[in-house]
């Protein structure tokens, strides 16, 4: 149900090309980048790779929610939604507020434990292998021998766990968009 006037063509186009956009780049960070990179190169370099990339994927993960949910709430007045263009707003919404925690805190969170482990690891020898496997002994008894080292992985492992959390819930209400979008093509 369209209401406060229908949209233009371009406009259409444009949030289509903006919501597609960022579930193509969710798709290709969240599922595909990663895997194949973490097979061709060192631990440290990933790392390294992963803390200038997620900053850039976060923020444009960011406008973009911004700018769907903006062009859906001009042609969508909040007093006039039925129960589902209230819930495509709503997923509009947590989309972008789960970008923003990831672009804001959970991503540079992760980041800076990372960038500490790494200085440890490489005292040790470690972080240079490619893949996980080659040296999984080396890094339990690192974590072992040192209390700090064991308890900024488990810190790095739960911004890792919640920015991962963020980014699927993120990525699933894109898709539920886009879906609902694609049914619904006539009216945004």
């Amino acid at each position: 149900m369209v209401t406060e006037g229908e949209p233009s063509d371009w406009v259409k186009v444009l949030h289509l090309l903006v919501l597609s956009f960022s579930w193509g780049m969710q798709v290709w960070v969240s599922f595909i980048a990663g895997f194949a990179l973490v097979k061709q190169v060192t631990l440290h370099t990933f790392g390294l790779v992963q803390s200038k990339l997620f900053p850039v994927y976060f923020y444009c993960l960011l406008g973009c929610n911004f700018a769907s949910l903006a062009v859906y709430a001009v042609y969508h007045p909040r007093e006039l939604l039925d129960w589902h263009e209230s819930l495509q707003m709503g997923l509009y919404l947590v989309a972008l507020v789960m970008a923003g925690l990831n672009a804001q805190w959970f991503g540079p969170s992760a980041t800076e434990v990372m960038l500490k482990l790494r200085e440890v690891e490489k005292e040790h020898g470690l972080g240079e292998q490619v893949g996980l496997g080659s040296q999984k002994e080396a890094y339990a008894k690192l974590k072992e021998q040192d209390p700090k080292y064991k308890a900024r992985k488990k810190t790095f492992g739960q911004y890792h766990g919640l920015s991962n959390l963020c980014n699927l819930i993120g990525f699933l209400c894109t898709t539920t968009n886009l879906v609902y979008v694609a049914l619904h093509l006539s009216s945004i």
